[in-house]
């Protein structure tokens, strides 16, 4: 990983995308196993057609997991000061996830140079599954 520099970045610089996927559905059952959430709607499709989805989908924190994912593949987990996002739609078994990034400001405060980045996951077709905002501590 490159060590990126406060006074090397300017506001619009993107990060590089993060692509991952397709969504299988081993991968939502590894998942549902790792974190602990077992929820049918994501893991049996009977029940998610029961609940009048088409099938099942991918958790949200999987996707915010993607999305950190950007920003750990940008910058040391250490120099994150904020994390956060809203789930804006869901992420369809199969779909192909692109996580992107862009510098939206720049700061300093008590002498710690920081980056404000608007991030967001998107879903084949470009629909915006989570949308958010991050803070990093830079050099």
């Amino acid at each position: 990983m490159t060590a990126i520099k406060y006074d090397t970045l300017s506001v619009g610089d993107a990060l590089p995308d993060h692509v991952t996927g397709p969504i299988s559905r081993a991968n939502l059952a590894l998942y549902a196993g790792a974190s602990g959430d077992h929820n049918p709607i994501h893991i049996d499709s009977d029940f998610a057609k029961k609940s009048g989805m088409p099938d099942v989908f991918a958790h949200g924190m999987l996707s915010m997991a993607y999305l950190a994912q950007l920003i750990t593949n940008w910058v040391p987990q250490t120099q994150m000061r904020e994390y956060g996002v809203r789930f804006t739609s869901i992420t369809p078994i199969h779909a192909t996830v692109t996580c992107k990034g862009k510098v939206v400001e720049k700061y300093e405060i008590d002498g710690e140079k920081r980056v404000k980045i608007e991030i967001t996951a998107e879903v084949d077709g470009g629909v915006n599954t989570l949308m958010g905002d991050a803070i990093l501590a830079l050099d």
